[in-house]
């Protein structure tokens, strides 16, 4: 098992530290600058080129069956499940094949409010019971790919 961190935006990579060390499983921390991470063997960082969506391609080129990937990006989220991974969001809501296309869907509305001018609200503050789901929802998505 591997986890993969679309890092540079995420807000609970010390609880991603906290659970892969716990549970043995080796982390990669994904991102166009350098982030400080623990020094640990499991752990590893990654720092990817400026290009678009760079930090992405790295993640999806790597991700299989295997594979555990943390990331808000929507379109990451489906390329990884396309490839086999499991895929959870921060806030500790797995993306499934059964959801992601509702979440694309609702991704290409907003976007289309927002180039015509609408004014649309972003995502909810993080909040304490996002970081307490997320550990939850990690933990328990490692138990199961380890049986």
């Amino acid at each position: 098992m591997h986890i993969y961190v679309d890092a540079d935006a995420c807000p609970v990579k010390d609880e991603i530290y906290k659970v892969a060390l716990r549970r043995s499983v080796a982390v990669t921390i994904v991102s166009n600058s350098p982030i400080r991470i623990p020094a640990h063997p499991l752990l590893s960082r990654i720092v990817v080129g400026d290009r678009f969506d760079e930090a992405d391609d790295w993640i999806a080129e790597r991700a299989d069956r295997a594979s555990v990937v943390i990331t808000n990006d929507i379109l990451l989220a489906d390329r990884c499940l396309k490839a086999g991974a499991s895929v959870l969001a921060p806030n500790g809501k797995p993306f499934t094949t059964a959801s992601i296309g509702n979440a694309i869907a609702v991704r290409a509305i907003m976007a289309d409010l927002r180039a015509g001018g609408d004014v649309v609200g972003g995502p909810a503050p993080f909040a304490k019971a996002d970081r307490s789901r997320f550990l939850s929802a990690l933990d328990e998505m490692l138990v199961r790919l380890s049986r």
